[in-house]
C-alpha cells in the first residue's frame, strides 16, 4: 500500500545511511533533565514528580526543561496529577493547563487545542513520532491514543516544535507511554494499576501495565486498558438558547403548512434535556512489548491494538441528499440519520534505541520508528457510510551532542509516508500519499547568565492524489532563536523569535464533498500555496522563593494562513465549509503561578492561579473561527502527606469575536474539587481518588467545537478512582 514518489526516491536514498537508524527523541523532558540526574533510590516523599532512567538515576522532568529555554512552553503532567485528570480522550486530559483547550467534538472524540490552533497545526506525538492517524483531519475523529496507558504528558508551545515537524507549528503534545520498557526493574515485576468509574456517564474503566525483568538486561512488557460509558448527563437543554430558538420557528412554519409530524420532530429535538444521546464510546487497547539495557544504551520494540466505537451526535434538523442506485436527480432520496458512530482500530508497531557513543562530539545516538495501520469506519444506523484506511511510517534519528562541549545540542533527521484511502458513498478525501524528509538540528551557546540558543529545520513534502491527477512539492524552511538571561540560579527570561512554515495537508488540498459525521459539505484547495509564519515570544519561568511562575506573551503574523470556514451555502442539503488562505495574526498571553504559602513539617498550603487570553484575526478584518475566549482559574490546595485536598474555580469568558455564521458562546464557571487519600504511610503509590466536577450543575459550552451547539459540556459529575503500583 505504501509506496514512493519520485520527487523524494533520490532524497530518501541519499539520507538511507542516517535514515535506517530512525530516530525520535522519546522524550525532549528526559533528554534535558540528563543535566541533573541524581544517583540513589527513588524518595517516598517526591514519588509522583521523577522517572527512573535504565541505568536507575532519577529523572526529574520538570527540572531538566530548565536547562533548554527554546522550551519554555512545556507543561508536564504526570503522576497524581495525570491520575486526576484522567480521561479516556487526550483533550480532556490537559484542558486543565494554560492556553490549552479541546476540541470537545463529542465524548469520544476530543483533541488538544494549543493556544487557538488545532487540527494540522497541533502534532499529537507517542514517544516523540506522530499517531499517525486520522485525528489531525477532522475534528470528529478520535486519537489513537489512550491518556490511561501513558507515563506523562508533555505539552509543548512555540519554537520548541522544531523538533518535531512544521505540523505543529501551532504546538505539539508527546504522550511518554509504557509500552517499550525504559528501565530495568529492580524488583521482580512492576505492575501499574488504576480503576476509573463516574456518575455523569456512567463509566467503568480500568487498565493495568506489567514490566518484568527476565535477566541478562531484557525486560518484557504487557498492558491493557478496557473503558465503557453509557451516554451523558448534562445541565438543562442540549441545544443552545440560539438553536432551540431556530427549530422551535421551524416548528411553527412546518405547522402553519400543515406538516404536523415534521413540527413535533423539531419540537421534541429542541425540548431534549438532560442526556446528551448517542454519546457513549466504548473503548479497549493492549500493547506487548520488550527492551535490552547494556552499558547505558537500550533497544526496545512493541506492537499493540487500539479499538473504539463511539457514537457522533447530529445536529438536529441536519439531513442531506443521497443519490439512488441509477444516481439519477429523480431517485435522489432526503436522508436524516438518526444515528452516526465510528468505529476505529489501529495496529502499531514501535522501536525505540538509544545508543552510548563515548566521549566524543557526539554522546548518544536516539533512534526511534513506528508503523501504523488504521481503519476508521463511519456508519449511518446499522449501516457502514464511508471507510477511512491509513497505512504509514514515521521514523527519526538524532545524534545528540557531548554537553561538556562549546555547543550543546542535536542533529537529525526525520521521514514520514503515509497513504490515505477512503471508499464509501461519503469519501469526501480522494486517495493520496504523503511523503516527507527533513532536517533538523537544535543547538544551546553559553553557560553564564546570558545564553543563547537555536533551531533549524528544513522538510521537503510531496502531496499526491493519483485519481485526481494532482501532485504538489513544497520545500519549508523554518528556524528560530532564543536568548536568555539567567536571573538567578533558578529563574529566567528571555525571547525567542521564529520564522516557521508548513506545507497544506492532503485534506486541505483534496477535499470535494458531504461528511456526514461532522454535517458539513467540505472543499479543499488544490493551489494552496505554503503557510507562514513570523512569531516573537517573551517569557519568564522558574521558581522565587515560595513562588512558582510561568508566564509567556506570544504574536504571530501568518502569511498564507489556512483555515475552514463557513460560506452560507448549501451543497446537498449541507453547510459549505471550504479551505480559504488569508493573513492573520495571533496574539495571545498565558500563565500560571503557584504560590506555596504555607510549609511546615507535615502540612503544606498552596494558591495556583493560571490564565489565558487569545486574539486571532484575519487580515480582511474577520476574526479566525472557534478562538477560546478569556479564562481563569484559582485553586487552593492542602497536603498532609497522606490526605491532599483542592477546591478549584475555572471562569471562561464569553466569545463575541466570532467568524462570519459562526454563534457565540455564554461564558460559564465551573466550580471542582477533589481529594487524593494515600491509607499507607509507608507506600504512596496506592491512592484513592475522588473527584467532584461542576459542582453546581452549570451549563457550559467549548466555543473551540464544532459542535457547541448541540454538544455541552458535561453536568455535575463524581468520580471515584484507585490506583496502585507494586
Amino acid at each position: 500500500m505504501l509506496y514512493q514518489t519520485a520527487s523524494l526516491r533520490r532524497s530518501l536514498a541519499a539520507s538511507l545511511p542516517l535514515l535506517a537508524l530512525a530516530y525520535a527523541a522519546p522524550s525532549v523532558a528526559q533528554e534535558q533533565a540528563r543535566d541533573i540526574e541524581v544517583e540513589g533510590e527513588q524518595p517516598e516523599d517526591d514519588f509522583h514528580n521523577r522517572r527512573i532512567d535504565a541505568d536507575g538515576t532519577i529523572i526529574v522532568s520538570a527540572e531538566g526543561l530548565r536547562q533548554f529555554d527554546l522550551l519554555a512552553g512545556v507543561s508536564v503532567v504526570d503522576g497524581e496529577e495525570l491520575d486526576t485528570n484522567m480521561d479516556g480522550q487526550l483533550g480532556e486530559v490537559l484542558t486543565n493547563l494554560p492556553g490549552v483547550t479541546a476540541t470537545g467534538f463529542a465524548p469520544g472524540a476530543s483533541r488538544p487545542i494549543l493556544r487557538g490552533f488545532s487540527g494540522e497545526r497541533v502534532k499529537v506525538l507517542v514517544d516523540g513520532i506522530g499517531a499517525i492517524d486520522v485525528s489531525n483531519t477532522s475534528a470528529d475523529h478520535a486519537v489513537s491514543i489512550d491518556p490511561l496507558t501513558a507515563e506523562s504528558i508533555e505539552v509543548l508551545r512555540g519554537p520548541a516544535v522544531l523538533l518535531y515537524g512544521s505540523q505543529a507549528i501551532g504546538g505539539a503534545v508527546n504522550i511518554i507511554d509504557k509500552r517499550i520498557p525504559r528501565r530495568v526493574p529492580a524488583e521482580d515485576f512492576h505492575l501499574d494499576a488504576l480503576v476509573r468509574a463516574n456518575t455523569v456517564a456512567d463509566l467503568r474503566e480500568g487498565g493495568a501495565s506489567l514490566d518484568v525483568p527476565i535477566g541478562g538486561g531484557f525486560v518484557v512488557h504487557a498492558d491493557g486498558v478496557y473503558r465503557t460509558t453509557d451516554d451523558l448527563e448534562v445541565p438543562g437543554y442540549v441545544l443552545s438558547p440560539s438553536l432551540r430558538a431556530d427549530l422551535l420557528a421551524d416548528a411553527a412554519e412546518e405547522e402553519e403548512e400543515g406538516e404536523f409530524e415534521e413540527a413535533e420532530e423539531l419540537r421534541e429535538a429542541a425540548n431534549q434535556e438532560g442526556t446528551l444521546l448517542n454519546s457513549g464510546p466504548e473503548t479497549w487497547a493492549a500493547n506487548g512489548g520488550f527492551a535490552f539495557f547494556r552499558n547505558g544504551s537500550s533497544l526496545g520494540v512493541s506492537v499493540g491494538v487500539y479499538d473504539t466505537f463511539y457514537g457522533v451526535p447530529i445536529l438536529p434538523g441536519a439531513h442531506h441528499h443521497e443519490e439512488g442506485e441509477e444516481g439519477g436527480e429523480e431517485e435522489a432520496e432526503e436522508e436524516g440519520p438518526e444515528t452516526v458512530s465510528i468505529g476505529l482500530r489501529q495496529y502499531r508497531a514501535d522501536m525505540r534505541g538509544d545508543i552510548q557513543l563515548g566521549t566524543g562530539f557526539f554522546q548518544r545516538l536516539k533512534i526511534r520508528a513506528g508503523y501504523s495501520d488504521y481503519t476508521h469506519t463511519e456508519f449511518e444506523g446499522g449501516e457502514v457510510g464511508t471507510v477511512f484506511d491509513v497505512e504509514g511510517i514515521e521514523a527519526r534519528a538524532e545524534l545528540v551532542q557531548n554537553p561538556d562541549g562549546v555547543l550543546r545540542g542535536s542533529i537529525g533527521t526525520q521521514i514520514y509516508i503515509r497513504d490515505f484511502a477512503a471508499e464509501g458513498a461519503e469519501a469526501y478525501v480522494p486517495p493520496n500519499s504523503t511523503e516527507q524528509l527533513s532536517f533538523f538540528t537544535l543547538q544551546e551557546y553559553g553557560n553564564g547568565p546570558l545564553q543563547l540558543e537555536g533551531a533549524l529545520r528544513y522538510e521537503m513534502t510531496d502531496v499526491e492524489s493519483v485519481p485526481l491527477g494532482i501532485e504538489r512539492d513544497f520545500d519549508a524552511l523554518s528556524g528560530a532563536a532564543g536568548l536568555v538571561y539567567e536571573l538567578t540560579p533558578n529563574f529566567r527570561t528571555g525571547v525567542n523569535l521564529s520564522r516557521m512554515a508548513r506545507a497544506p495537508s492532503a485534506e486541505e488540498l483534496f477535499s470535494e464533498g458531504p461528511h456526514i459525521a461532522t454535517q458539513q459539505f467540505e472543499v479543499g484547495d488544490a493551489d494552496l500555496a505554503l503557510e507562514k509564519a513570523w512569531g516573537v515570544e517573551l517569557f519568564a519561568r522558574g521558581t522565587l522563593g515560595p513562588v512558582d511562575l510561568s508566564l509567556a506573551a506570544y504574536r504571530q503574523w501568518f502569511d498564507d494562513y489556512i483555515y475552514l470556514s463557513e460560506t452560507g451555502e448549501e451543497e446537498d442539503e449541507l453547510p459549505v465549509f471550504v479551505y480559504l488562505q488569508e493573513d492573520a495574526t495571533h496574539t495571545g498571553i498565558e500563565g500560571e503561578i503557584s504560590w506555596n504559602f504555607v510549609d511546615t513539617p507535615g502540612f503544606d498550603m498552596t494558591a495556583d492561579l493560571r490564565g489565558s487570553y487569545i486574539d486571532a484575526e484575519l487580515d480582511n478584518g474577520f476574526n479566525v473561527p472557534r478562538i477560546p475566549p478569556l479564562s481563569l482559574a484559582g485553586a487552593l490546595e492542602a497536603d498532609t502527606g497522606n490526605l491532599t485536598l483542592r477546591g478549584e474555580v475555572e471562569w471562561f469568558d464569553e466569545q463575541n469575536d466570532v467568524a462570519p455564521f459562526e454563534t457565540a458562546t455564554d461564558g460559564f464557571t465551573f466550580v471542582n474539587a477533589s481529594a487524593i487519600w494515600r491509607p499507607l504511610s509507608d507506600d504512596p503509590t496506592l491512592a484513592i481518588i475522588l473527584k467532584a466536577e461542576n459542582i453546581f450543575d452549570e451549563t457550559g459550552r467549548r466555543h473551540s467545537s464544532f459542535t457547541k451547539d448541540f454538544v455541552p459540556l458535561p453536568g455535575r459529575n463524581f468520580s471515584l478512582a484507585v490506583r496502585m503500583s507494586m
